[in-house]
């Protein structure tokens, strides 16, 4: 395990409008603002469409199931990290019988709005999300 305080530079707010991709305009706001590393806190709204993977398998690596649907349905939270640029996301959407997400994927459409909260931090996230030892990729 690790833990390690970061201070937080600034928090930024991105608002999505209809007809919106959730991915493609985090990426934009992300390129536009020069964000380098972040934390995606929390996103909120509708979506008319999504698109996300899920893991497979129980081996490493895993295989990835992925999932795209032209379906309604609210943004119960948006979560991940912006690392050295890339955006990593993590999407829940829910309708009126379950919750449903995982990784996000391009092609998810807002549909009244959305909402995505970061808090900008000067903090190398290099290989956080690879598979492997922690102490290796902290060195």
């Amino acid at each position: 395990m690790l833990i390690k305080r970061v201070p937080v530079k600034n928090l930024i707010f991105i608002r999505l409008n209809p007809g919106d991709d959730l991915l493609a305009a985090l990426d934009q706001g992300v390129k536009e603002n020069n964000i380098k590393n972040a934390v995606i806190l929390c996103g909120i709204g509708s979506a008319r469409s999504h698109h996300y993977h899920v893991v497979g398998t129980r081996e490493n690596p895993p295989r990835n199931d992925f999932v795209k649907e032209e379906k309604a349905s609210d943004i119960a939270g948006i979560s991940g990290y912006i690392m050295d640029g890339r955006v990593h996301a993590h999407i829940i959407h829910s309708d009126t019988e379950k919750a449903f997400g995982g990784h996000l994927h391009e092609s998810a459409e807002v549909l009244t709005f959305a909402i995505i909260t970061l808090a900008e931090v000067d903090y190398d996230f290099t290989g956080f999300d690879s598979i492997g030892d922690i102490e290796e990729i902290l060195g």
